[in-house]
């Protein structure tokens, strides 16, 4: 069964050693711009949440790519053929959740990609708001819906 990284938004203490252990485990330095993984924090509501590439089974980015440079790994990850990838940004642009991103330090497309299997984000989060489990029916129900409540949620605070 395949494997998703699961979010407790709840659980996340805002400390942002997620971002630093993903650029450091794909750039080998601490630059959280780097980082396929975001903390988001709204201050006023005293509220952090965790941001990564969602996996879409339906994602728009693969829909978009026009030289076809995503594709689904062995992983369940959606990743980047950086030979094939042109750098038009049109994934960046589809994506609902904004969750891939382009780095203008390396001039490089970047989404989550789980570590090969063994992320980064989970193996050094203190607090444990984001873990790597089966995608049991449950845990994908979950996920969804904080995907919809989130999606409402960053909606509001932009209006």
């Amino acid at each position: 069964m395949t494997k998703i990284l699961s979010l407790a938004p709840e659980k996340c203490t805002g400390c942002r050693t997620c971002e630093l252990a993903c650029s450091f485990q794909h750039n080998q330095e601490f630059r959280p711009a780097a980082s396929r993984i975001s903390v988001l924090t709204w201050e006023s509501a005293g509220v952090s949440v965790p941001m990564m590439c969602l996996q879409c089974d339906n994602a728009a980015c693969v829909k978009v790519c026009p030289v076809g440079a995503i594709s689904k790994s062995v992983t369940g990850a959606m990743v980047i053929n950086e030979n094939r990838c042109i750098k038009c940004k049109m994934c960046v642009i589809a994506c609902p959740f904004g969750n891939t991103t382009y780095d203008g330090s390396s001039g490089k497309i970047v989404k989550c990609d789980l570590c090969q299997g063994d992320p980064a984000c989970v193996k050094f989060c203190p607090s444990g708001a984001v873990t790597y489990k089966e995608a049991a029916a449950a845990t994908v129900s979950k996920k969804k819906a904080f995907a919809a409540k989130f999606k409402d949620l960053v909606q509001e605070v932009s209006e």
